[in-house]
């Protein structure tokens, strides 16, 4: 436990700063977690389809473009760049011809690299994005996850008796499930309206439950995908935490609810 809050205290003393410095500072430190993120999706991948080096160096090269996409902007909203949208298809297809084995790299390597690219890029270039156009929504949307999984975890601990997803997650109980949606939808509805805007109360809250528990579906998510190909963590690169996925599988499923609900706030 030593281990696990010390390390959350240096994350804070390393990533509080450079959100509020913003702009390629903050860009920068988003395609540094992005290509982490792809190299632990393809590490664990590795263990059942190995794709040649050379291929995967370039879709780290393009999940950093893609995170960095338009970081100047103070617009939310994402706006695709097809050259690289083109680029990231033609040049994970193309190895098929060129590498000519099915059994070093075929149709299904190239599309896990083509999603596998997008999703991770995509969702960290809407941090950015969101950080550019209101960094109290990036706040916003780190209460929610830290709040709901803290005391889900809390919660699951000392009252939890109901298994939540005992074949995916064991630990996770519908208690804590409850304990954490309370209490992240309770914090950051009271952050939103004392800091962001009023809007209409009941709205705030609806919207801050549900991103509570799209959080939630997201850790199951990626503790699924964890379970398919065997593995407790994605890495060990943060001591008592696991990998960069193990702590941001939340925040992305997050991220991509609150840009739905960004047109109704």
């Amino acid at each position: 436990m030593k281990t696990r809050v010390f390390s959350a205290i240096l994350l804070l003393i390393i990533f509080i700063p450079i959100l509020f410095l913003g702009g390629i500072s903050f860009a920068i430190l988003m395609a540094i977690l992005a290509v982490a993120s792809l190299n632990e999706l393809l590490k664990i991948r590795r263990k059942k389809r190995k794709i040649p080096m050379c291929i995967e160096l370039y879709s780290y090269i393009l999940v950093a473009f893609f995170t960095m996409n338009n970081y100047s902007s103070s617009d939310a909203f994402y706006m695709l760049d097809y050259r690289l949208m083109a680029f990231l298809i033609l040049i994970n297809l193309a190895p098929l011809v060129f590498v000519g084995n099915k059994d070093k790299y075929d149709f299904t390597d190239a599309l896990f690299l083509i999603g596998a690219t997008l999703f991770i890029g995509l969702t960290f270039n809407l941090l950015v994005l969101i950080r550019g156009y209101n960094i109290s929504y990036v706040i916003y949307i780190f209460l929610i996850t830290t709040m709901t999984d803290t005391f889900a975890m809390l919660t699951g601990k000392y009252v939890g008796k109901v298994k939540l997803a005992p074949v995916i997650s064991p630990n996770k109980t519908v208690e804590g499930l409850i304990g954490g949606t309370l209490m992240g939808t309770f914090v950051a509805t009271m952050y939103y309206i004392s800091v962001i805007d009023v809007y209409s109360i009941g709205g705030i809250v609806i919207i801050t439950l549900l991103l509570s528990l799209l959080g939630q579906l997201g850790d199951l998510v990626f503790s699924f995908i964890k379970r398919e190909f065997g593995k407790k963590d994605f890495s060990n690169i943060i001591p008592g935490h696991g990998g960069i996925l193990d702590r941001l599988d939340s925040i992305i499923f997050v991220t991509l609810g609150f840009l739905i609900f960004l047109t109704i706030l």
